[in-house]
């Protein structure tokens, strides 16, 4: 991906989940955003007073959660196709799950 987001900034993406009970039922989509996303992409670290780099807490394929009104929503389109991801950065995340 040449998409690379910078200092302590996240690129995440949204997990698409099962919509379907155990027992088969199918599930309406909801209008909310899904609950789940995935880090496709991180920067380098924010820049410290000191000048070196703070540690970046996630990384690539980690499962993040988040607060509902810190991403900025992207599109960006790689070989004819747009693909939209959400740019967060690393201080609104809550949680992370590592694969």
């Amino acid at each position: 991906m040449k998409l690379q987001p910078i200092e302590d900034h996240v690129l995440i993406k949204p997990i698409n989940e099962e919509n379907t009970t155990k027992s088969g039922i199918i599930l309406p989509d909801s209008k909310e955003k899904p609950r789940k996303w995935e880090v496709i992409a991180v920067g380098d670290g924010r820049i410290l007073d000191d000048g070196s780099r703070s540690a970046m807490d996630v990384k690539e394929w980690d499962i993040v959660y988040f607060t509902q009104y810190a991403p900025d929503e992207i599109e960006y389109e790689e070989n004819g196709e747009k693909t939209k991801y959400l740019v967060i950065k690393q201080n609104s995340l809550l949680a992370k799950e590592s694969k």
